[in-house]
């Protein structure tokens, strides 16, 4: 079994962990009627926008998302979140630094060993949650969990769902298409964008990642036979039947949207072994990007 298939089994209890957490931490997390920004890179940055989306629609506050390296230090925020597996993210590490002694800095890492811990005003750890891997799988999906239990949005039902997603079989003949297409609405685009990402970090797969309304503005014309598209959550009306036309395969999420993702990145540890791939060593990518100063 490689790192990242012993990671991504071992989500179920991580969201438990991270879950019953949430209270403890509720002082370091954004409040009410907080504006806040939440930043990272790469996989970070995808969750980011599912929380951004999350905590906007239940109310708690306007709430943005960006990737850390595009931070817009002409608006104003009560509060900064970053995400960061690492701790030593450079881009991450940079807008910390550049936001000392203005709005309050919560970091989510999985290391207290790292500069974040400095740079950060409150930080919250989770160890239990870190990854030998590179790509990235159960720290991501745990910050998000602990954010989503904050919110007051997660249940055991989650859990269940993710339990499930890692018992049954992906559906069969799905690791043999050519092209993938995840799709999203509201916080669940942040969820599709991750999974595009996976296929193509672990699998070297052609995979994109849209808002299920934007993608019959252009990107339905390469689904064909040997396609698959995949919807994250309820699609919009009459989509599953405009995919199915066109002879692409529909994949339709019916677990929780973030148990639908541990479906996806075993997917993309599929493909990738029928590939023969090694997951655990994807192309050109290491754990952290440290930049030269």
């Amino acid at each position: 079994m490689t790192h990242v298939e012993d990671e991504l089994n071992s989500q179920p209890e991580c969201w438990r962990r991270a879950a019953a957490q949430a209270p403890d931490h509720a002082p370091a997390l954004p409040a009410p009627g907080e504006r806040v920004a939440v930043v990272g890179c790469g996989t970070s940055y995808f969750m980011a926008q599912a929380v951004a989306a999350l905590r906007e629609g239940a109310g708690h506050g306007e709430t943005d998302a960006f990737a850390a390296s595009e931070f817009p230090h002409g608006r104003a925020y009560d509060r900064v979140v970053a995400l960061t597996r690492s701790g030593t993210t450079t881009e991450v590490l940079h807008l910390l630094g550049r936001l000392k002694g203005g709005p309050r800095t919560t970091a989510l890492t999985a290391d207290p060993a790292t500069p974040v811990m400095s740079l950060a005003d409150d930080a919250v750890v989770l160890a239990y949650a870190d990854e030998r891997s590179v790509v990235q799988t159960r720290f991501a999906t745990s910050a998000l969990t602990l954010l989503r239990a904050h919110l007051g949005l997660h249940g055991d039902a989650v859990v269940a769902d993710a339990r499930t997603a890692l018992d049954t079989p992906l559906p069969e003949g799905l690791v043999d298409c050519g092209q993938f297409t995840f799709l999203g609405r509201g916080w669940t685009v942040g969820l599709a964008n991750e999974a595009g990402l996976k296929m193509r970090e672990a699998a070297l797969a052609w995979t994109e990642a849209y808002p299920a309304m934007e993608y019959r503005h252009g990107p339905i014309s390469v689904t064909t036979r040997g396609t698959a598209t995949w919807m994250f959550g309820p699609a919009p009306d009459g989509l599953a039947q405009q995919v199915r036309a066109t002879g692409g395969r529909w994949i339709e999420g019916t677990l929780d949207p973030l148990a639908e993702l541990v479906r996806a990145q075993r997917l993309a540890v599929a493909v990738a072994a029928a590939r023969g791939l090694d997951p655990d060593r994807p192309r050109h990518l290491t754990r952290s990007v440290v930049l030269a100063p």
